[in-house]
């Protein structure tokens, strides 16, 4: 265990904020270029939520906040790329899950080339 938090394979898993009870952000890198919230492998949404309560394998995951950009018209003007942002989580059995809040420093979402949620999957889900 470290002072910034403790150490769990290849990703560390963030400390409670105590002061004011909120968890620290997330780092997100997403590869869904497909997803309408996509801008340069960030999300412009202010958090995301990753679901598959039963999950054993990151397989079993997916990202519930993918919307498809059918055809590739849009493109997201009015929000800004974020690379830290709120991960609220679903799945039960995840390492980094504590009360449905994502802890891992950083998290990856794979899915290149999805048009639908189930093709979508948490790339850092570590089963506990």
């Amino acid at each position: 265990t470290t002072g910034r938090g403790m150490d769990a394979g290849n990703l560390r898993i963030l400390p409670l904020n105590t002061e004011k009870e909120v968890y620290a952000m997330t780092r997100l890198e997403c590869t869904v270029a497909s997803c309408v919230h996509n801008s340069e492998k960030c999300c412009c949404k202010q958090g995301i939520l990753v679901e598959g309560v039963n999950a054993r394998e990151s397989c079993d995951t997916c990202c519930g906040s993918f919307e498809e950009n059918r055809g590739g018209l849009f493109k997201n003007l009015f929000k800004t790329p974020e690379t830290r942002l709120q991960v609220d989580c679903d799945v039960l059995n995840c390492l980094y899950n504590d009360d449905h809040q994502c802890r891992a420093e950083r998290i990856s979402i794979l899915g290149d080339g999805a048009r639908a949620v189930g093709q979508t999957e948490c790339g850092s889900f570590r089963e506990r």
